[in-house]
């Protein structure tokens, strides 16, 4: 990771430079998902192009920009539209922002995707709030020389996903007369879609829901000590038996219904957490 502290200060320092904000909160926003921003009292939008070391996101819907401000009372900074391996990138790319979250002062992630549905008890549009992963991706962005300063050599994933932040998850949504399952995340390389062979591989291995992300930043967000809390949206069905072709309308479609759950949920989920000791 050599010259990775100095890149990651960098970037820091430009963002400083447009917002005096220091954040408690890094949220990451997946296919489909960036309506949550319409909540945040926006006090600075940075596109991707004008941070030092960060790539440029390809994917549909993502604009690419940091949106910072408030959300609930809650400084944050905000990514509306992520990178992946599957654009070409390094993992050490596409955790990038992570790091530079956690420089501005960040102590929680809290990232969501849009994901396929192996659990055959889920339907399109669902809510999963994530308790475990299984990691599949073909490289790690922690492997190299470790530098201190972010973080250890060996960060210990007995429980990457905070215990209390799922408990208050539970309660909010209870609350609000949502449904919210708990689910295991496997994270795939991608781009293509799986085969049905491989779907009911991923389902042998006690996977819920798959999809190519989060996973990356989750690794790097414990690495830099930050609290970690993660959702997919259910936006098509990985049952083998009854595979269809998947129509990215219709992903798109599941993501905005999804999405317009997660944002009730977020802001509450936060909410109580930043009241609470």
């Amino acid at each position: 990771m050599h010259g990775l502290w100095e890149q990651v200060q960098e970037a820091a320092a430009a963002v400083r430079a447009k917002w005096s904000g220091t954040p408690r909160v890094g949220l990451i926003l997946g296919t489909g998902l960036g309506g949550l921003t319409e909540q945040i009292q926006t006090e600075a939008s940075i596109p991707y192009g004008e941070v030092p070391h960060f790539p440029s996101s390809t994917a549909p819907t993502h604009a690419g920009r940091l949106v910072c401000g408030t959300l609930q009372g809650i400084p944050l900074v905000a990514m509306e539209g992520r990178f992946h391996y599957y654009e070409g990138y390094s993992l050490r790319q596409v955790t990038f922002p992570v790091r530079v979250m956690k420089a501005l002062g960040a102590e929680l992630l809290v990232v969501t995707n849009a994901a396929g549905g192996i659990n055959p008890q889920l339907e399109l549009a669902d809510i999963v709030v994530l308790e475990d992963h299984i990691n599949l991706m073909p490289d790690n962005p922690l492997r190299g020389v470790n530098d201190d300063r972010l973080g250890p050599r060996w960060p210990d994933l007995c429980a990457p996903y905070d215990r209390r932040l799922l408990s208050i998850t539970r309660d909010v949504a209870l609350e609000l007369g949502m449904g919210v399952h708990k689910g295991v995340f496997v994270a795939v390389p991608g781009p293509n879609l799986e085969t049905r062979a491989e779907y009911r591989m991923l389902k042998a291995l006690g996977a819920d829901v798959v999809g190519m992300s989060t996973v990356p930043e989750v690794l790097v967000a414990i690495h830099a000590n930050l609290k970690v809390l993660a959702f997919s949206v259910v936006t098509d069905l990985c049952l083998p038996d009854c595979l269809e072709p998947v129509e990215v309308p219709k992903i798109l479609e599941n993501a905005r219904i999804g999405g317009e759950k997660l944002a009730r949920l977020i802001p509450a989920v936060l909410s109580r957490w930043a009241a609470s000791p």
